[in-house]
């Protein structure tokens, strides 16, 4: 691709005129931000209204770049903000249907109230031992500001296409499908935006995105308790929540945080993981409880939470992460296997018993 940058881009776009101001979408900020990783284009267009009226703008966005030059490679990101009375009716009717797309039969959230505490690692390994078991599994990365799945999946060099109905399709690995953020920008690259974009971006990835067929979704879900996990666990139908914790106390302080959450917009919780619960030492085999141990268990028992196991502080989970490989943590018969399967038989009963009628919650079909 031509030397490109952020300028030229903005000149393409300058004479575009915005349906309702009638001012160039440059000068009155619905060209929000342009993002340039290696040939890929991501512009992220900032709107006030249902984004079926934008989408002749979204198609002359299209037609200038392809004048300019029909080999340039583009995604056009929208991100929305509801200002009226109108788009307010609209945003609740939205909230009451949920955003689902077709095909993905039970979305599972996994968070944790601290960050550092292993979720995103844990998505991973779930990820791939469901999938070990003939279980559809997709991930969507929804920490925007952090993402860690492309790198956790050996994908951070491979970027998502559009396909013939003008979504994004998911990038594939191990037999899991995965949306992220990271796909679209430089993996040092800073994600400087405020709430609203980070919401409106998240609801592209689980709408605007081809996902097929899929029995369940896990969402790495940022840290924390914040604007935007208040606003998946309500907008999205959730089959249920992961808390992740270590046993340390400052930790499970915010685990508590996070499982209060959950209970409060009426989001059923599936249990509790204890990660990095100890250490055992490769040279001597003895154990360490380096962060504490049985933090997470003993929460569990005093929030009336099931736990659903421990995992330790192992060094192949880490160098196996790092290194995009979790097939060689999901080893057959290997401890660290045997951990995360123990997890994932949890799930997979859950997900049963939901099906069945006998939790609470949306009953979603699980085959």
């Amino acid at each position: 691709m031509t030397n490109i940058n952020k300028n030229i881009i903005k000149n393409i776009l300058k004479d575009i005129k915005d349906i309702n101001t009638n001012k160039d979408i440059v000068t009155n900020g619905t060209l929000k931000d342009i993002i340039i990783d290696n040939n890929l284009i991501s512009i992220i267009l900032h709107i006030n209204y249902d984004k079926e009226l934008y989408k002749d703008l979204i198609n002359n966005c299209e037609r200038l770049l392809q004048q300019y030059n029909n080999k340039l490679k583009y995604n056009i990101l929208l991100t929305s903000e509801a200002k009226d009375i109108k788009n307010k009716n609209m945003e609740n009717k939205m909230q009451n249907s949920g955003i689902k797309p077709e095909g993905i039969k039970n979305i599972i959230a996994i968070a944790s109230g601290k960050g550092g505490v292993g979720k995103s690692t844990l998505t991973t390994n779930l990820a791939l031992s469901l999938s070990n078991q003939n279980i559809k599994v997709g991930i969507l990365d929804a920490d925007i500001y952090g993402p860690s799945q492309p790198r956790m999946l050996g994908l951070q060099n491979k970027k998502p296409k559009q396909s013939s109905n003008g979504k994004i399709t998911t990038v594939d690995k191990y037999n899991i499908k995965c949306m992220s953020i990271g796909f679209l920008i430089d993996e040092e690259k800073p994600m400087v935006w405020r709430g609203p974009m980070v919401q409106g971006a998240l609801e592209q990835l689980i709408k605007d995105v081809e996902w097929g067929e899929i029995d369940v979704l896990l969402i790495d879900m940022p840290p924390g308790t914040g604007d935007v996990q208040l606003t998946m666990s309500q907008r999205v139908p959730l089959s249920g929540a992961i808390i992740v914790s270590t046993p340390q106390d400052i930790a499970l302080i915010d685990a508590r945080k996070g499982l209060n959450m959950f209970k409060k917009v009426n989001v059923p919780i599936i249990g509790i993981v204890e990660n990095m619960s100890y250490f055992i030492c490769p040279n001597c085999n003895s154990k360490a409880n380096i962060f504490d141990n049985g933090g997470a268990k003993q929460t569990a028992k005093d929030m009336d939470v099931k736990f659903l196991g421990e995992i330790p502080l192992d060094l192949d989970i880490r160098i196996n992460s790092d290194q995009g490989q979790p097939d060689k943590t999901i080893v057959k018969e290997s401890n660290n296997a045997i951990y995360f399967n123990s997890i994932s038989e949890h799930i997979i009963n859950y997900l049963k018993t939901l099906d069945q009628g006998e939790l609470d919650g949306p009953i979603i079909k699980f085959e």
